[in-house]
């Protein structure tokens, strides 16, 4: 297997991509132990190029873009949380890393949170941003509103374009600037719009309330302070029931909080990280 690929912190990021099926392309920065940072349904690596640079000081930062989005390659059939999980897995193995620090947002902190639940031993520690437990234990409505905003309209004709700057209101903060909204603009015309399709229905079955309390691993929740979509009351209940995590808020963002606030956003994921025990270098 080629050398997985590592760059001296502050130097431009490399992009790889992965063997297997469907191959994943990915991002690294740095060197040290591995942050890997997992995107939402809407996003894809981009969306953590301030994160490489930062936690490129520090850490060996990766950022990847999931199955079917970016320049991953697509996936046919249906696709569930597991699936992604077991894709970083793969990614893991590629970066010869035995274990990570995960940074999951959105459908991201689901990923991680499964990932943690199934591979214990390949997670280091959580950094849940503006997520939840799944939709199966919330209203019905809330779960139908979520669909007829992202998936309802693509199966009638629409297209991604469409209906993009309906969800870039939904998402943003009121104190969003415009470079966060043109950033999260761009990453939601880039995606592609089955897959889009597939990944909406994999959050709205995904469901951990019943084995989230088996995570054990160091963990951080973090939350926007106007997170609309995963609100902080869901992000309390999360840190409710992991035992040794930890709660944070996010002031004057909304469900993006490393786009819209991302030095209040890096300063506490590094605090975070920087403060855990440190061993070997696990990579």
């Amino acid at each position: 297997m080629q050398s997985p690929p590592i760059t001296p912190a502050g130097t431009a990021s490399i992009v790889g991509l992965t063997g297997g099926s469907p191959r994943l392309a990915f991002e690294v920065a740095g060197a040290g132990e591995v942050v890997l940072f997992l995107h939402g349904v809407g996003g894809n690596r981009r969306n953590w190029r301030t994160q490489l640079t930062t936690f490129s000081h520090h850490f060996r930062a990766v950022a990847w873009d999931a199955r079917g989005y970016g320049e991953s390659e697509d996936y046919d059939g249906n696709v569930g949380i597991s699936d992604f999980a077991d894709d970083v897995v793969r990614l893991l193995d590629h970066l010869e890393a035995r274990a990570a620090h995960l940074v999951g947002l959105s459908m991201g902190g689901n990923v991680a949170m499964q990932c943690a639940v199934s591979y214990p031993e390949r997670v280091q520690s959580l950094v849940l941003c503006d997520t939840d437990r799944g939709m199966t234990h919330i209203p019905q409505v809330e779960r139908l509103e979520f669909l007829r905003m992202r998936r309802d309209p693509l199966l009638d004709g629409r297209e991604i374009a469409e209906i993009a700057p309906a969800l870039v209101d939904s998402l943003a903060s009121p104190y969003a600037s415009a470079e966060a909204r043109t950033a999260l603009l761009e990453s939601l015309l880039l995606l592609r719009k089955e897959m889009y399709i597939k990944s909406v229905e994999a959050t709205v079955q995904f469901d951990i309330t019943q084995t989230v309390q088996q995570i054990s691993c160091p963990t951080l929740v973090l939350v926007g302070e106007l997170d609309r979509l995963t609100p902080p009351s869901e992000s309390k209940a999360i840190c409710d029931e992991i035992a040794r995590s930890e709660f944070v808020i996010i002031p004057r963002a909304g469900h993006l909080s490393n786009l819209e606030q991302p030095q209040a956003f890096d300063s506490e994921v590094q605090r975070f990280l920087l403060a855990l025990p440190r061993g070997p270098v696990i990579s």
